[in-house]
């Protein structure tokens, strides 16, 4: 084995990535391949975690890196097309340990296939000046680094020790975009206006500031998403002075939450106090599987969250509930689910009346649905059906009822996001 093995092998991975991933049709064009071909994924993780389900209790992280397992088998797992948990509970790497850990995931690298994808479809041309919401390990980054240089390319991480991990691996691979420490809810108003702006993390609504620093044919390129799980990825164009429309892209795309659009822990309100039990057609389902009717289910009640206690317990097997102590509770069998409501709004009517609007409508796909922003309002709605608003910042209902259960909501669902 000669000196530079590791520096050959990766290369010789680089070139297969790319290979792959064009052949799956996630590289659509010359310029991303040679990016995948370029950019040294390593750089930017060289310590991960690798997942390890259990049945007997939580999901452990392994810390994986070169030292623990060779360099052969470390770049074959770094070039493998799937997400890296890089972080947990905001502050623990796989350096900081040795041996597998309980955490949830707050920082991870994507998927390349997804990464050049999202690229792919924000349709950058020469001089194109984008900003990125989420450096998270840099990787991405790079890419755009590599495919518009790196002064065109404006980063926003939240977290100042995964930006500082982030800015030191791209200065390892050569490049020097604008990096900002800071919420990329408020984008990055010193570089604007922008032509692109990409997020890889999720939100719940389109942040205000991206449209002002934004100029008429812009393409934004964010994940919608909420805390039932329904997701997808929209891509919009800017149209006027803070106004955009578009459509959900196809597929199922799904990231870990921008830190400020994650739930405050679930209170769980007074479940005697509800109204009695009544018979529903819909099922759990509709609240855990992927999918429009997921997203549709979450459009009705943008303010509730789900918890799943699982049958056998005190505790219904499902419940929604928001800060308002607004619940549904679902309790049954496939064949015969029963709902009890309490609080002041009947959240499962509003799930079954959305559905069945959606049923109505032909229950179409995600990419049919429609998205419209403008000041004050943000809407999908399904083309010649029914239509939803968004929630804006700061609609997030009271938190009383202080001192009765909490819930934590648990996030390692998500297949990964560089923010």
């Amino acid at each position: 084995m000669t000196p530079d093995h590791p520096t050959w092998h990766a290369a010789e991975l680089r070139k297969q990535l790319a290979e792959d991933l064009a052949r799956a049709g996630h590289v659509r064009s010359a310029e991303w391949r040679a990016a995948v071909e370029s950019v040294p994924r390593q750089e930017f993780i060289p310590e991960f975690f690798a997942k390890i389900d259990r049945i007997d209790g939580p999901t452990l992280w392994d810390p994986i890196s070169a030292e623990r397992s060779g360099d052969d088998r470390w770049l074959e797992v770094v070039y493998e097309d799937i997400s890296h948990v890089t972080q947990l509970d905001g502050k623990t790497t796989a350096a900081d340990v040795v041996e597998a850990v309980d955490g949830n995931p707050t920082s991870s690298s994507t998927m390349p296939s997804l990464v050049v994808q999202m690229w792919e479809d924000l349709e950058v041309v020469d001089g194109n000046r984008v900003l990125e919401i989420g450096t998270g390990t840099g990787y991405s980054t790079a890419l755009g680094c590599h495919r518009l240089g790196e002064d065109n390319i404006t980063s926003v991480e939240v977290d100042p020790q995964v930006a500082a991990r982030a800015g030191r691996a791209l200065g390892r691979a050569g490049y020097r975009p604008h990096l900002v420490v800071g919420d990329g809810e408020a984008g990055s108003p010193d570089r604007a206006p922008y032509d692109r702006i990409i997020a890889t993390c999720s939100f719940r609504y389109v942040p205000s500031a991206w449209l002002e620093q934004s100029k008429p044919g812009t393409i934004i390129l964010v994940t919608l998403s909420g805390w039932i799980g329904g997701t997808g990825l929209v891509k919009l164009t800017v149209t006027g002075d803070r106004t955009a429309e578009g459509q959900f892209l196809p597929g199922y795309v799904s990231f870990m939450s921008a830190r400020a659009h994650n739930p405050e822990p679930a209170i769980i309100p007074n479940l005697s106090e509800g109204s009695g039990s009544r018979e529903t057609e819909l099922g759990p389902e509709v609240l855990t599987a992927y999918g429009p009717a997921q997203l549709v289910a979450q459009l009705a009640v943008p303010e509730a969250q789900h918890i799943n206690f699982g049958p056998g317990g005190d505790l219904p097997e499902h419940l929604l509930v928001q800060p308002d102590e607004s619940y549904a509770a679902l309790s049954g069998t496939a064949a015969n689910w029963t709902v009890e409501q309490g609080g002041p709004h009947r959240l499962w009517d509003q799930v079954e009346t959305a559905l069945a609007g959606w049923r109505q409508a032909g229950e179409p796909d995600i990419e049919t649905f429609h998205v419209t922003v403008k000041p004050g309002e943000q809407q999908v709605q399904i083309p010649g059906g029914p239509s939803w608003r968004l929630p804006s910042g700061g609609e997030t209902g009271s938190q009383s009822g202080l001192g009765r259960l909490q819930v934590t909501p648990h996030t390692d669902r998500c297949p990964g996001t560089d923010g």
